[in-house]
């Protein structure tokens, strides 16, 4: 599958991608919408450890509860990219570099 994030880059999601994420993240699972709206919409885009990027999100209702923030992490390679893993947490690092904003 292929997602457009905030910068209109191809990013694909592999099979064995979305079964990492349903198999480790349930609270995810099955929940493409969230992951493909947070790539393509984000609120924020920041730095990660390994030059991955990671788009964050926030919904005041998910799957699991109110007020949470799906975090998509993908690398771009050239003008590419691909999704590593995705999750909702309640609340995201703020530690980390700013790469944008909306």
């Amino acid at each position: 599958m292929l997602i457009l994030d905030y910068k209109k880059r191809k990013i694909r999601l592999e099979k064995e991608r979305w079964k990492h994420i349903n198999e480790n993240h349930p609270e995810t699972k099955k929940e493409l919408t969230y992951i493909a709206e947070s790539l393509s919409k984000p609120d924020f885009v920041q730095a990660g450890n390994n030059f991955e990027l990671l788009a964050v999100k926030r919904y005041a209702k998910t799957p699991i509860s109110h007020n949470k923030y799906c975090v998509v992490v993908y690398k771009i390679s050239g003008q590419e990219g691909f999704v590593i893993t995705s999750y909702f947490t309640r609340r995201p690092s703020f530690k980390r570099k700013l790469v944008w904003k909306k």
